[in-house]
């Protein structure tokens, strides 16, 4: 699975706004929703809450990884953003989270739920490629330089 196959140019964010973890996954929701329309905002927003009371989905170094399952979803979709400034989202190292990469699978996923989750992770892995993301000027060059590092694995 390539990140690039959940993920489309026009669903990259370079510069989200909120302030808290919960304003910040409404707004992911509402950037996804741009492109996939049939989704309800409020509803994937409820989704992610729930899933990040059962532990934070953000992993540390400044990478988050909000997900979740959602009924009327087709497919696994992704959204990737970058947050400037950096929030407060729990994260396991106790520092702010700047990236973020929003799954969001069909409710009868499993295998390729985990496999989108994993592949996540792999790519942001490298503090060399997240250091690229933060210092890209705009959205293009972000989905580009996703592509760059996606075609090495």
């Amino acid at each position: 699975m390539k990140i690039t196959e959940l993920l489309s140019g026009d669903l990259v964010a370079s510069s989200l706004e909120s302030s808290t973890k919960p304003e910040l996954l409404h707004e992911l929701a509402l950037r996804l929703v741009g492109k996939y329309t049939s989704i309800d905002p409020d509803r994937l927003t409820q989704v992610l809450i729930e899933r990040e009371r059962l532990g934070s989905t953000a992993i540390g170094d400044g990478i988050a990884i909000p997900h979740g399952k959602l009924s009327g979803v087709a497919q696994i979709v992704g959204l990737f953003g970058r947050h400037p400034k950096g929030i407060d989202f729990d994260s396991l190292d106790g520092r702010p989270t700047f990236l973020f990469f929003l799954l969001v699978a069909p409710e009868d996923s499993t295998s390729l739920h985990l496999k989108a989750l994993a592949r996540a992770s792999r790519l942001l892995k490298d503090a060399a490629f997240r250091e690229r993301l933060m210092a890209a000027p705009d959205a293009a060059t972000i989905y580009r330089l996703i592509q760059e590092e996606d075609s090495k694995y």
